[in-house]
């Protein structure tokens, strides 16, 4: 068979990929992805959005159970766990099904297969030859392991198999309290397991601002679970009817086990030791722009690193995109203004540096905080307990960062991102009108505080 010619061939279809593969085709390139197993990849069928769904029954059972908080009754409430899951595994396919549409939409050709890449100019798939100017690979990771934590899918899972739960837990050990961890935790929680989360470090949501780390624990064990910092799972003993941990020198039993301790990678069998690509501790080397060291070749998303998150890779890609067209307003990636979102209950956002980070930089700073329990709307909502914090450079009014927990923190982020995207100031967001009554005047509130000029706390 004949090489196919392209300008662009992308390996891998997750947010990253078939995002870089719309926009190239909106430039006038000719694309190829490649992907080996579902279109959407791991963020659509596997993490972002059915994990979304599977909180949303949570939720939902969370406050039917609590009705009477709210001047309602509802009884007992059950579930059907299989319902449940199969609802996600529905939103899933729906979802599959838009991005085939979107591809045939855009004229992308789609292959599917595992790739290749033979050369800078040159991926195989199978029997195909892909020929093209520029190559972007965006084959994600995957759930890691450690030789004494691996998971067997009946009594030990990763995110895929508590997705997929064969049984309801009763008491969850959950190893790792990443948002992964922190997420899959607070859904079997709310579903009624008994929850132990263990955590190598000295406290929990650990790329979090401290105080808000120190807030989410509080609250977790209000609701229940036991939480162990600077713990470690030595030793996972599997019997039939359960798991036996052994954690710091001491056992413990556990009906099931999720391993939540990060990701690995997808670089194997690509070629690119073949092809002189660098990496650094597994992942793909890239500059600004996702240039790998090798001309021609580019790298996006979970695959070059920290922080692993779907719209980082959204947004390489049409980075990478535009670079490679040499578009007029192409920009290079800033990492600083990516926000992190844990939606578990409560849910935590972020951006930008916390306050200790920016303390170490050496830059004089104001805090500001408003919680939750000032806000009326928060009151009304019946979602109480939660913080709103925010820092700022002393001498420059500029936005340093942004940190919050509580209900729906994961929608009001934006305003902050988009605040320090647009270099705004103490001033620019102090003179802003906020809607009355909404959460987000709690953002106003902070902003405030940090002033000295808070008016309901």
């Amino acid at each position: 068979m004949s090489n196919e010619p392209f300008d662009l061939v992308i390996i891998g279809s997750g947010p990253g990929g078939y995002v870089a593969a719309i926009r190239a085709s909106q430039l006038g390139l000719k694309v190829a992805i490649v992907e080996r197993e579902r279109l959407g990849g791991i963020c659509l069928n596997w993490g972002c959005i059915p994990t979304k769904a599977l909180l949303r029954s949570a939720e939902i059972k969370h406050y039917m159970d609590h009705a009477s908080s709210y001047g309602l009754s509802a009884g007992t409430v059950g579930f059907d766990l299989a319902k449940v899951t199969d609802r996600s595994r529905k939103i899933a396919g729906q979802l599959n099904q838009g991005v085939k549409g979107l591809m045939k939409k855009n004229k992308v050709t789609v292959v599917e297969g595992v790739a290749t890449i033979a050369s800078a100019t040159t991926v195989t798939v199978g029997e195909r030859t892909l020929e093209a100017k520029d190559i972007i690979i965006a084959t994600g990771a995957r759930a890691r392991e450690l030789p004494h934590l691996k998971a067997d899918g009946n009594r030990v899972w990763t995110y895929r198999h508590a997705m997929v739960p064969p049984a309801m837990p009763t008491e969850l050990l959950v190893i790792g309290s990443g948002a992964i961890g922190i997420e899959f935790a607070s859904f079997y929680s709310d579903m009624g397991a008994k929850v132990t989360v263990v955590e190598m470090l000295d406290r929990i949501v650990p790329v979090e601002d401290a105080e808000i780390s120190s807030f989410m624990e509080k609250a977790l064990k209000t609701q229940g679970m036991t939480i162990r910092t600077k713990a470690s799972v030595e030793k996972l003993d599997v019997q039939a009817d359960g798991v036996t941990a052994t954690i710091n020198g001491e056992q413990q039993a556990f009906s099931h086990v999720i391993i939540a301790i990060g990701i690995a990678p997808n670089t194997e069998k690509l070629g690119l030791e073949a092809l002189g690509v660098k990496t650094d501790r597994g992942h793909i080397a890239t500059d600004e722009w996702g240039r790998t060291s090798v001309p021609g070749i580019w790298a996006i998303g979970d695959v070059t690193g920290a922080p692993w998150l779907a719209h980082k890779a959204s947004h390489e890609g049409i980075v990478a995109v535009e670079k490679i067209t040499a578009q007029p307003h192409a920009h290079p990636m800033d990492k600083s203004n990516i926000p992190g979102c844990t939606y578990s209950r409560p849910q935590v956002a972020s951006v930008g540096l916390t306050e200790e980070r920016a303390k170490e930089a050496g830059l004089d700073v104001k805090v500001g905080r408003f919680p939750f329990i000032g806000n009326g709307k928060a009151i009304a909502l019946g979602e109480s307990q939660g913080l709103v914090k925010t820092i700022f450079d002393a001498k420059t009014g500029a936005l340093l960062g942004a940190h919050m927990v509580g209900a729906e923190v994961t929608e009001l982020i934006q305003g902050y991102v988009i605040a320090r995207q647009c270099e705004a100031t103490e001033a620019e967001l102090m003179a802003t009108i906020f809607p009355h009554p909404t959460l987000s005047e709690m953002m106003h509130e902070s902003v405030l505080d940090a002033y000295g000029r808070a008016i309901h706390y």
